[in-house]
């Protein structure tokens, strides 16, 4: 199965990216995932669910404990051939 994950961090800081924003991009950016979109507001990954699942986990913990007081996310199931 092909998950994509939407997420965000919060709180923002429009003058510089906080801690657990800085997390959460490593945490994406080192998993093994197919495609990963990073930006200011909002960001995306998509991959097989045994590889975006424990990456969402790690996701979750990683920028609790760097100061996230909120993180948006949502996770949709991709059909094949989809983009």
């Amino acid at each position: 199965m092909r998950l994509k994950v939407e997420f965000t961090t919060e709180p923002f800081d429009l003058d510089e990216a906080p801690a657990h924003a800085l997390v959460a991009r490593e945490v994406i950016e080192a998993a093994e995932l197919d495609a990963v979109d990073v930006g200011p507001f909002g960001n995306t990954a998509e991959g097989g669910a045994d590889v975006v699942l424990p990456a969402v986990d790690a996701l979750l913990r990683k920028a609790l404990e760097a100061g996230a007081t909120r993180v948006s996310l949502q996770v949709n199931v991709v059909e094949e051939g989809e983009a």
